[in-house]
């Protein structure tokens, strides 16, 4: 089993159908959210990341919008990273960003 996770924007992407990627309930999810916000927000949570961003999500095969690799730490799902991650990337963005 890899000891890692891959996290693409549309994982966290409001507007989007569950069809096309989106993996939270639509009201914990971002609008225009970047592989960059994700890979900061990896980060400030403690987890090891690294951007690729010249990847693309294979559902959403017609945009680049990269993709976060993260390193697996004990207890954490991947639901509850992209929880944490979303929550994170709405507390740090400026006053009056899209949320």
């Amino acid at each position: 089993m890899p000891d890692h996770f891959y996290v693409y924007p549309a994982y966290l992407g409001r507007g989007l159908a569950r069809s096309d990627g989106r993996r939270l309930p639509e009201a914990d999810a971002l609008v225009e959210v970047t592989s960059q916000e994700i890979l900061d927000s990896a980060r400030r949570l403690g987890f090891k990341a690294e951007l690729e961003a010249d990847k693309q999500y294979p559902r959403r095969f017609f945009t680049y919008a990269g993709r976060v690799k993260v390193t697996k730490r004990a207890g954490t799902s991947k639901i509850g990273f992209l929880r944490a991650v979303a929550a994170d990337v709405k507390k740090h963005r400026p006053a009056g960003a899209k949320k």
